[in-house]
């Protein structure tokens, strides 16, 4: 019976170009790297090398086996190394990178849960709203949402956000609400960006619409466009829970009420790479978790989507 021992010792010696550099590798005599090749050319019943005093040469018969038991030894070789990372309990430090809003609002739970569920573990948070290049920042995963631009990520759909548009009552009862989009030229808006000029796309019931806005107060941070809206300053688009916090608690009042922004995706990205370090696995795993449990009801934000 072929010894899978056999076929890893001889993928070593390809690779190594030598019986001595594999016997090093290995940790074994050259001798004993000789005779397992021998056994298992017997066992196969074909020469598999070529071996002279000067070299070593793969037979036709040699390398066809090489290059198939050698794509099944990796496959053994990660399957060993997901099951010693399954068993492993995390530790060590994960840096996470999420939008200024959610990760006030959302990711709390989700950190603090995951700290006292392996308290090896640290957790460095950075909330920002600009895309940062994950890998030159040494971000482990990052929280995203709307469209992806680099390919270079692996990324996870978690789920799909909309936003409202809310103003204050005092602005409402200064300058009127407006009846339908085209009325919105005519407003302040607080648009969420870095110009106080913006294109906003809205769904409703005559299909998308695209309306050319402008206000006297942008910010690339969604705290920042919420308390402008809350302050007076005109009309925002808010996250659908930012929102219906907001209307529930009288600071804001839904406008144009038959109207959305289209429904954009909510993914978590990390730096690809051909194992998941387990420690991102199980926040990712945990975090899925925490949001679901959060996201049963209409008023809810994300719609989670199951992994």
């Amino acid at each position: 019976m072929l010894d899978l021992n056999d076929i890893m010792i001889f993928a070593r010696v390809v690779e190594a170009g030598s019986f001595t550099a594999a016997a090093r590798l290995l940790g074994m005599p050259k001798t004993t790297v000789s005779r397992r090749i021998a056994e298992l050319e017997r066992e196969l019943g074909v020469r598999l090398l070529q071996r002279t005093t000067r070299s070593l040469n793969l037979t036709a018969s040699g390398r066809l086996y090489y290059e198939e038991s050698s794509q099944a030894l990796r496959t053994i070789e990660g399957a060993n190394l997901q099951l010693a990372e399954a068993r492993a309990e995390p530790a060590g430090t994960i840096r996470i990178s999420a939008p200024v809003g959610f990760g006030g609002h959302f990711l709390q739970d989700a950190i603090f849960g995951f700290l006292s569920t392996y308290p090896k573990t640290r957790v460095e948070l950075r909330l920002t709203d600009d895309r940062l290049n994950l890998v030159e920042n040494g971000i482990d995963l990052a929280f995203r949402t709307g469209v992806l631009e680099d390919s270079t990520l692996v990324a996870r759909k978690l789920g799909s956000m909309h936003r409202l548009l809310c103003a204050s009552p005092d602005y409402l009862a200064r300058c009127g609400p407006p009846a339908a989009p085209e009325d919105l030229v005519r407003h302040d808006c607080v648009i969420a960006g870095q110009s106080v000029h913006a294109q906003w796309l809205l769904e409703g019931p005559r299909g998308q619409e695209t309306i050319a806005v402008s206000g006297r107060f942008a910010a690339n941070e969604m705290q920042a466009v919420m308390a402008a809206a809350i302050a007076g300053h005109g009309i925002a688009q808010l996250p659908h829970r930012f929102a219906e916090a907001c209307i529930k608690d009288g600071r804001l009042r839904r406008v144009l009420d038959g109207y959305t922004t289209p429904a954009g995706g909510f993914h978590v990205v990390y730096p690809s790479s051909r194992h998941l370090p387990p420690l991102v696995k199980a926040f990712i795993e945990l975090a899925v978790t925490r949001l679901n449990a959060t996201g049963t009801g209409g008023s809810e934000e994300f719609a989670i989507i199951s992994p």
